[in-house]
Formats: structure tokens, C-alpha cells, sequence
């Protein structure tokens, strides 16, 4: 896992939006109308490749494949893992659910949308297993040859996998004795990609919203404690299906949900990040550029990461069309590598995703790429005022 050596990297945080007619192929699918396959893999190979030279040409050092060839961040392992099917309803979020002028006008917004949000994730029917790894193999295998027929590249190239956790609270136990037994399943079957990814020779990313988002989905009605409890043991869980990779391989990213709302039930950073820090990974991607987290910075100083651990910090923010100056990022990551203790352990990044699920996300494209060159001319800022450079 590449440092700031030099300057300050820059980097994101995964899924980069999709061009419309590979969103509309995922929708028909999840709809359960035909599509043909190959014209599906050929539009996610050009996809790829695009999102691929985007990232170049916007001075990303550590970029990845954008997560084009899957419809959502999470969803996709039920196309490369068994045990899946039937539908059902999430949790409705805690903050939304006080607001319901808000709530109404979100669900408008949300109902005029082609997107994989609008559909039901499924539940856990039987034994969960990874059913090929070729498939994840194959994922690698097309993010390397664009890699090769790019101009110019990155300094290093990461690839996303969800959490365990994720999994096992969105996609319902119908099967397990168990919330214990299906997240060891879960956990298990995905150390097959986590495994595949970094051999592949790629910095392997976490997705973990779970660690922060379930406090108000499915624990909102219980105490902290049950929270943490269940934070604790996904973090173990982790540590398990991580067994054997370097430490240094592998980064997590934990947020409060990529969605615009009050987020004024959200669980501070404070009371999670103890927990965080017992996952045996060599970094961290953590918000700081929406309102609500932003302060949250100093929580940095009174839980600092181990010496040899980076973090990405969020920086510029995934739900809004505003272009962050790169002086308002500089101040930001500033605050980070003072609060951090040490500029060279600190990379600039995007607090979530621009399209975690296709069709989802709120930042028009070309507003993401002017974002992303944005967040170049701000961590360069930065790097002078930290002395990294001259």
C-alpha cells in the first residue's frame, strides 16, 4: 500500500458512474427480463476501460475499475455466490423516518429513477458458497488488460469487495440456525475473492457500511451495546476471512450511508472507531467532506491508527453537484495529517462511491470527473503547506 511519499495520492473510493446502457442491462436483468449476456459483458468492458482513462486523465494515483462490471457494490455476489432468492423489504432508515416531508420527496425523486436501488435485495434461502472464482478471476483478468491498453496509468490499482457484514444484514437469513452461523458463511465465501484479488496483485478494499449504517437500520430500536457487539464480531469475521494476506494489502472503508438525508442518527465516529481499528488491514477510508462528519476529524487525535497504518480521507463529497476548491480540500486534509500525526500517511479520497448502485448516484458524470481533477489541485496544495514538497 502505496504512501505519500512525495505528495499527497489521491484516490477514491470505488464504483465511478455507468454509462446509461449498461445501467439500463442491469435493470432489465434485475427485472427478470432477458438479456443477452454477451452484449452485457461487452458493455461492461467498454465501460471499463473508459472509467479506466477517466481516472488518468482526471490525475488519479490509485484507481481502480470504477466496479462497472457489477450492478452494485454488494449485490452482484448473488450472481457468484449459491444460497440466494426470493425478495425483501430493508429496514427504513432511522433519520428519514422523522422527516416526512423529506421522506416524501425522496421517495419521488427515487421512484422517477432506472436504478438497481429501486429493487428488493434477496435473502439467504440456503447454504451460501462461493460457486466459481472464475468469475472474479475474469474480473481481474479485464481490469489488467485495460490497465495495459491505457495511456499513461496509475501508481496502484485497487478492487473492492463488500463486507461480510453488508451481506448479512441486507440480504435476510432465511436459512441459518443463526445470525452467528450465516455471517461465518458469508465470511468464508468471501475470503475467496478478499484471497483472489490480492493475489491477482491488487490492493484489496473493504466495503463496509454495515460498521456504521446498521445503527440506524436494524439497530435503531436497540441499545448501542447490541450495536457494537455486532460491529465487533463482523470485525472478527473479517480478521478470519483475511487470514494469510499482508496486512498492507488490504484497506477499509466504512461509512454512514451514501445517501443525501439529515444523517442526524447516525452513531458517531467516536464510539466505533476502537472497534474499527482491531481489523487487521493497513488502512482506513473514512468521511470527513459532508456536513455531518466533517468535525469528526478530531476523533483522529484521540484514537490515532498504528504507525503503520494510512488513511483515506473523504474529501470531497459524493452526493452533491458543488465542485470542492482545492483550497477548501487542502484545509481538509491539513486538518487530517495534523490530526493523523503524519502527512505521509494520509491520501486524499471521496467520502463514498458516485454510483454504489448503477443508475444511484447523485453527481452528474461530468461533474465526478471535474470532482476527482479538483481533488488532485487540492492534495498538491496541501503536500506544499505540509512540507512534502517544496
Amino acid at each position: 500500500m502505496l504512501w505519500s511519499e512525495k505528495r499527497i495520492l489521491t484516490t477514491h473510493t470505488g464504483s465511478l458512474p455507468r454509462p446509461a446502457e449498461l445501467t439500463r442491462l442491469y435493470v432489465k436483468r434485475a427485472r427478470g427480463e432477458a438479456v443477452d449476456e454477451a452484449e452485457l459483458s461487452r458493455a461492461g468492458e467498454r465501460a471499463l476501460e473508459r472509467a479506466v482513462q477517466k481516472q488518468i486523465a482526471a490525475g488519479i494515483d490509485v484507481g481502480n475499475n470504477g466496479e462497472q462490471q457489477r450492478e452494485a457494490f454488494f449485490l452482484y455476489v448473488r450472481h457468484r455466490m449459491s444460497g440466494f432468492g426470493d425478495n425483501w423489504r430493508r429496514y427504513p432508515r432511522q433519520d428519514v423516518e422523522r422527516y416526512p416531508v423529506f421522506k416524501a420527496a425522496m421517495e419521488k425523486a427515487l421512484a422517477k429513477k432506472e436504478a438497481i436501488g429501486n429493487f428488493d435485495p434477496p435473502k439467504a434461502v440456503g447454504p451460501v458458497g462461493y460457486l466459481d472464482r472464475r468469475a472474479v478471476e475474469g474480473e481481474c483478468r479485464d481490469f489488467k488488460e485495460a490497465l495495459a491498453r491505457a495511456v499513461g496509468g496509475f501508481a496502484e490499482a485497487f478492487m473492492t469487495a463488500p463486507s461480510p457484514g453488508i451481506i448479512v444484514k441486507a440480504m435476510k437469513n432465511d436459512y441459518y440456525d443463526s445470525e452467528d452461523a450465516y455471517l461465518d458463511a458469508v465470511a468464508k465465501a468471501l475470503s475467496v475473492e478478499y484471497k483472489t484479488i490480492v493475489a491477482e496483485g491488487f490492493l484489496l478494499q473493504l466495503d463496509c457500511p454495515d460498521l456504521a449504517l446498521e445503527r440506524h437500520l436494524s439497530y435503531q430500536d436497540q441499545p448501542l451495546g447490541a450495536f457494537l457487539l455486532f460491529v465487533e464480531k463482523v470485525v472478527a469475521a473479517i480478521n478470519e476471512a483475511l487470514t494469510g494476506l499482508p496486512k498492507e494489502r488490504v484497506r477499509l472503508h466504512v461509512c454512514w450511508g451514501n445517501y443525501e438525508g439529515p444523517h442526524d442518527c447516525d452513531v458517531p465516529l467516536e464510539e466505533i472507531l476502537p472497534f474499527l481499528e482491531k481489523a487487521h488491514v493497513g488502512g482506513f477510508v473514512l468521511p470527513f467532506a459532508n456536513p455531518r462528519h466533517a468535525h469528526e476529524i478530531r476523533v483522529l487525535e484521540r484514537f490515532p491508527l498504528a504507525g503503520d497504518q494510512t488513511i483515506v480521507a473523504g474529501v470531497i463529497d459524493s452526493l452533491s453537484n458543488f465542485v470542492e476548491h482545492p483550497q477548501v480540500i487542502a484545509d481538509r486534509l491539513v486538518a487530517v495529517a495534523e490530526a493523523q500525526g503524519d502527512p505521509h500517511r494520509v491520501l486524499a479520497g471521496s467520502d463514498c462511491g458516485f454510483d454504489t448502485s448503477a443508475g444511484m448516484g447523485r453527481v452528474a458524470e461530468d461533474v465526478v470527473w471535474a470532482k476527482l481533477k479538483a481533488l488532485g489541485e487540492g492534495a498538491l496544495l496541501a503536500s506544499q503547506r505540509l512540507g512534502l514538497i517544496g
